[in-house]
């Protein structure tokens, strides 16, 4: 069957049975879940997405941080993609990727300092 004669059909049908209001009051429900979806759990996503990054691409040496495994420290040294973090009383030092920081206490307790 060819697009024609679908369309054909598909206009028959619709003078027979419905119109095409029927068929959008139909699709209504779907299109607003979508919308609702969006702007509860899309949209908030992606702005906390955004502020991570940021947080990530503002660490400078000498905050303290906290990794997604728990680890807390002080930033040594910055490269482009890695960050070296000095743990513990005896200095020990571990290299991690900046995607693995997860929060940055120092700048956390200057914007609590701040308000």
């Amino acid at each position: 069957m060819n697009n024609l004669q679908f369309l054909l059909m598909s206009g028959a049908a619709a003078e027979e049975g419905g119109s095409i209001m029927d068929t959008i009051i139909s699709f209504a429900p779907i299109v607003i879940v979508l919308i609702v979806f969006y702007f509860m759990l899309i949209r908030p996503q992606q702005k906390k997405d955004k502020e991570d990054r940021a947080m990530r691409e503002n660490l400078e040496i000498g905050d303290e941080i906290v990794t997604i495994g728990g680890i807390v420290g002080l930033v040594v040294s910055i490269k482009e993609d890695t960050v070296v973090v000095e743990t513990g009383s005896d200095r020990s030092k571990i290299r991690i990727l900046k995607s693995a920081v997860a929060q940055n206490i120092t700048a956390k307790e200057k914007a609590d300092s701040a308000k």
